[in-house]
């Protein structure tokens, strides 16, 4: 779906929204709440206010292209921050499964979504469980913290990580910093956020 504007084009993916509902409750007036048909007036708001609120959607449903050229900015650090009982949140510069995902995603880590490897909000309905603030990983630090950060979900296992990535808990500390990692999304690791091969025993399903 793409909302055009004078000054600049909102662009919305509806497989990936989570509904976080960042867009409608910090900008009511461009992205209006429970309407039937257009719901996106993008010159409803200041173009630095709107472009501010849609960097605030962590599924990257949510993108735009101004008309003066300026892009959303690379994000300086690769980041995944582990939602309590939820998603993988990411920012970075990623690519996913080999073609560039943006810099904004929610990926599942209960292994329950229909929209893999896209988060959709079943981990609140099988009930997932899984901390946000997992023990810290004693390591090195990164000597660069940002570059292209590869996503590639295996067939039926994890996501294999490579690129400079701090992994984050729920509040902001640093779990690990890693140059790569296989993150569980079956659900049922007990070393999450890492993979333990427990796919394998639960014969999990990507697909």
């Amino acid at each position: 779906e793409r909302a055009e504007g004078k000054d600049i084009a909102v662009l919305f993916n509806g497989k990936r929204c989570i509904h976080a509902r960042f867009c409608v409750t910090q900008d009511p007036a461009t992205f209006l709440a429970d309407v039937v048909g257009t719901w996106i007036i993008p010159d409803a708001t200041d173009i630095e206010y709107l472009c501010g609120t849609i960097r605030q959607c962590p599924s990257g449903a949510l993108t735009y292209e101004r008309r003066d050229g300026q892009a959303e900015p690379v994000p300086p650090a690769n980041l995944i921050t582990l939602r309590e009982n939820g998603p993988y949140a990411v920012r970075a510069d990623f690519s996913l499964d080999g073609e560039r995902g943006g810099f904004r995603a929610t990926l599942c880590r209960c292994g329950a979504s229909k929209n893999k490897p896209f988060c959709d909000k079943s981990h609140k309905y099988v009930g997932f469980e899984a901390t946000g603030e997992p023990p810290t990983k004693k390591g090195p630090k990164l000597a660069a913290r940002d570059g292209l950060l590869a996503i590639e979900p295996e067939l039926d296992g994890p996501l294999q990580v490579r690129g400079n990535l701090e992994i984050l808990s729920g509040t902001g500390r640093t779990v690990a910093a890693v140059q790569t990692a296989r993150l569980c999304r079956c659900g049922a690791s007990k070393t999450k956020p890492f993979c333990d091969e427990s796919h394998r025993k639960i014969g999990f399903r990507s697909a």
